[in-house]
């Protein structure tokens, strides 16, 4: 039963809200920022924060996302904390600074606000964007929820600084479905978090004249893929410390969050696996299919970089036949991308399951219960007659 301490701390928050009161709790040094729909209202809140003097935070309003990711670059080759949020065409427009961040080493953490990708032009919420920066290397957290994203903000401070990882982080929330939506969240104390988070002290500075260090040199065929399988040793080593600090953060606050979600998968024979909200609709048919004594079940990742493929295969191991729904498509008449991941981290297993792409939600084009279930009744046929009638298809249409 929660504290009285803790009900004083549940409040109604929009997801953009929410980030940017941890954003205030963690009191970043530097904020570089260059708002842009749906992820808007979380500098917009955090600025006020800043003008109200709540935290000590150097707000740097730049002209372009890529002078943001720049100046983050800049600010954390210095030794600051850094954090700032984008969305779409945002986060485009940084993707050559997403690649010198991660190939710096450099611990920055960015809220990214799903949105559809142009053209045509759209707000509104599919993963095109976050999908599109999977292999920048940077670790990529999912949030279904509000409450996720606040937590998952608060733990990516600790995975990127971890002297294991050094690696920058995004997490990921849907745009206006949660980044606008008000929803239920208990919120932590500024002192729980930062007693959580820790004091910043960066191994390199290019302001520590004591031991000059050099970011962005030149590099040759005698060490570039040296530094480029350092940086890889580096995200594989990141699984770990996502699960340690999500360990670390159950034991104190009592929110427990794995690398994946799976939710009635021990004897399931159908499965759906799916990324951020559309895991709350799904969840619904699965619990409805279950009354009717169908064993359906569901997987959601909420670390998607590193790929989770041991605990995938694990999770998905009893299933006959898996249909993996991807919020964005590769353009690649293969399927989405969830879809050739998951697919893969199967292939190894003593029994693979059949494994379907659907395509859903683009362009924030909703997901409905009787989408959920329209899939699952195919994944039924699947098992009941070993065959599937079409690998990839759009849904939602």
């Amino acid at each position: 039963m929660a504290t009285n301490t803790a009900m004083k701390k549940q409040t109604g928050l929009t997801g953009n809200s929410a980030i940017a009161i941890a954003m205030k709790q963690i009191n970043p040094d530097v904020c570089p920022a260059y708002p842009i729909t749906p992820s808007t209202a979380i500098i917009e809140d955090f600025s006020s924060y800043v003008a109200d003097g709540d935290v000590d935070t150097e707000l740097i309003t730049v002209e372009s996302e890529h002078s943001a990711m720049s100046a983050c670059i800049g600010a954390a080759a210095a030794g600051a904390r850094v954090m700032t949020a984008t969305s779409s065409q945002g986060l485009a427009l940084m993707w050559e600074m997403l690649y010198i961040a991660s190939g710096m080493r450099l611990p920055i953490v960015i809220t990214n606000v799903n949105r559809a990708l142009s053209a045509p032009i759209n707000i509104h919420c599919d993963h095109s964007d976050s999908m599109g920066a999977r292999d920048a290397g940077w670790v990529q957290l999912y949030s279904e929820t509000v409450q996720e994203a606040y937590d998952n903000l608060i733990m990516a401070v600790r995975i990127a600084e971890n002297e294991k990882v050094l690696l920058p982080v995004m997490v990921c929330l849907d745009g206006f479905i949660t980044s606008h939506a008000i929803e239920n969240i208990t919120l932590l104390d500024k002192a729980e978090v930062q007693s959580f988070i820790g004091e910043y002290k960066p191994e390199r500075s290019l302001l520590d004249i004591d031991h000059p260090s050099t970011f962005g040199a030149m590099t040759l065929q005698d060490a570039y893929m040296t530094f480029k399988h350092q940086q890889s040793e580096a995200m594989t080593r990141a699984k770990d410390v996502v699960s340690s600090v999500s360990a670390e953060f159950a034991k104190k606050f009592g929110r427990n969050y794995g690398l994946i979600d799976a939710y009635r998968l021990e004897d399931a024979e159908i499965a759906i696996v799916i990324l951020n909200s559309a895991a709350g609709t799904t969840k619904v048919v699965v619990d409805e299919l279950r009354k009717q004594g169908k064993k359906a079940g569901m997987l959601r990742l909420r670390l998607f970089r590193p790929l989770p493929h041991k605990e995938i295969a694990d999770a998905l191991k009893n299933c006959k036949a898996v249909a993996v729904l991807d919020r964005a498509d590769s353009m690649n008449d293969f399927g989405g991308p969830l879809f050739n991941e998951v697919r893969s981290a199967l292939y190894d297993g003593e029994t693979r399951p059949k494994v379907i792409s659907r395509i859903y939600g683009l362009g924030g084009r909703d997901y409905k219960i009787k989408d959920a279930t329209d899939v699952f009744d195919e994944l039924s046929a699947a098992v009941k007659t070993g065959k599937t009638d079409t690998l990839t298809k759009y849904i939602t249409l």
